[in-house]
């Protein structure tokens, strides 16, 4: 398996990005529901390669097969399993690469920790590619969320020196959230969307990568969903992060520039609104004590650079033990936070699902 969290709703990842098909078995979704393909599909088609000129050209239709756990739309409660089959590699851009690990990948590791067994073409089990199996599955969970009143959004808040525009924490709307997933390019600013695509064509042009961060917001979670220690939401979001390629940290709320604040300025105080509780602001991102208080879930992920750039690089052979200069050819994104929008929407949701079915 590549990748495996939850507790109630159990998510595992197979596959990898050369083989025949990468796939999902997802355990424990809630039997009778109801899944919209035709909206799966859309949700897919945003994370999916070769959709524009700024992200890699390897052509993939990322159309799902799913071999159980649904019929007639309809979730039995039994495991669900789906495959997407693999048909845009190109297998010969990794012939050098069996013997010359690729700085910042799992290249060296993997052999180390397999033996040298592992299929790393495309960068086996560690590739972005396992993302697709993965929105799969959050995306069935985004669907089932959204009927509870759940709403989840993200964008790129941040490339390199160019920040977009943020949402008010405290109180953004589910428009404001979805006007993203209705962009080719995900970020609130149309100016800085221009910004960040002329920065990518630069990138791509002088063989280089740049990396991200990906805000994320939901709200509509009632509160009192989480718990204590690995329980809690920010535990759990975290860990699941983790298992998305590229992810380099996280925060939530105000994050670091907590540790700038004075208590008077950070302590959200509270309000009865409406009849409803709520804090002024959102400096914990809508979770206390690793509970969630009503309030929208903020987060930001920080993305790596692409590893895979079109620059001569220092590395070493694996039988020789030998330093030696690699150039790496083949397709690859100048950014890979600009798919990895959806990827994060896909795991926020699969997390507060498990936490709501706990």
């Amino acid at each position: 398996m590549s990748s495996i969290f939850g507790n109630r709703i159990r998510t595992t990842v197979f596959g990898e990005s050369h083989g025949e098909a990468i796939g999902v078995v997802v355990e424990g979704l809630p039997a009778g529901e109801k899944i919209d393909f035709e909206e799966l599909q859309k949700f897919l088609q945003r994370r999916a390669p070769g959709r524009n000129l700024y992200t890699t050209q390897r052509r993939e239709a990322d159309v799902p097969e799913f071999l159980s756990g649904v019929k007639d739309s309809i979730i039995l409660g039994s495991p669900l399993a789906a495959i997407i089959r693999n048909k845009g590699y190109n297998s010969r851009d990794y012939n050098e690469l069996k013997d010359v690990p690729r700085p910042s990948h799992a290249d060296y590791t993997a052999h180390v920790k397999y033996k040298g067994h592992m299929d790393m073409r495309g960068g086996g089990p560690f590739s972005g590619r396992l993302t697709a199996p993965l929105c799969i599955a959050g995306g069935i969970a985004i669907q089932i969320l959204k009927k509870r009143g759940v709403h989840i959004g993200a964008h790129i808040l941040r490339m390199g020196n160019i920040s977009d525009a943020e949402w008010d924490n405290a109180s953004v709307t589910a428009d404001e959230l979805y006007a993203i997933s209705n962009k080719d390019f995900p970020v609130i600013s149309d100016k800085k969307s221009n910004e960040m695509i002329d920065l990518i064509n630069k990138l791509k042009e002088d063989g280089d990568s740049v990396g991200g961060i990906i805000e994320c917001m939901s709200i509509g979670i009632p509160a009192g969903i989480g718990g204590l220690g690995s329980s809690s939401v920010e535990s759990s979001i975290s860990s699941a992060m983790f298992s998305v390629p590229g992810i380099r940290g996280i925060e939530f709320g105000a994050g670091f520039k907590a540790a700038e604040m004075h208590g008077s300025e950070h302590n959200d105080q509270f309000e009865i609104k409406d009849g409803l509780i709520k804090t002024i602001t959102n400096n914990a991102g809508g979770v206390n004590g690793g509970i969630t208080n009503g309030m929208p879930l903020s987060f930001k992920v920080a993305v790596k650079p692409t590893s895979s750039i079109a620059k001569p690089q220092k590395s070493f052979s694996l039988s020789e033990l030998t330093e030696k200069e690699l150039l790496i050819s083949g397709r690859h994104d100048p950014c890979i936070a600009v798919r990895a929008v959806p990827v994060i929407e896909a795991v926020c949701a699969l997390v507060l699902l498990d936490l709501w079915e706990e």
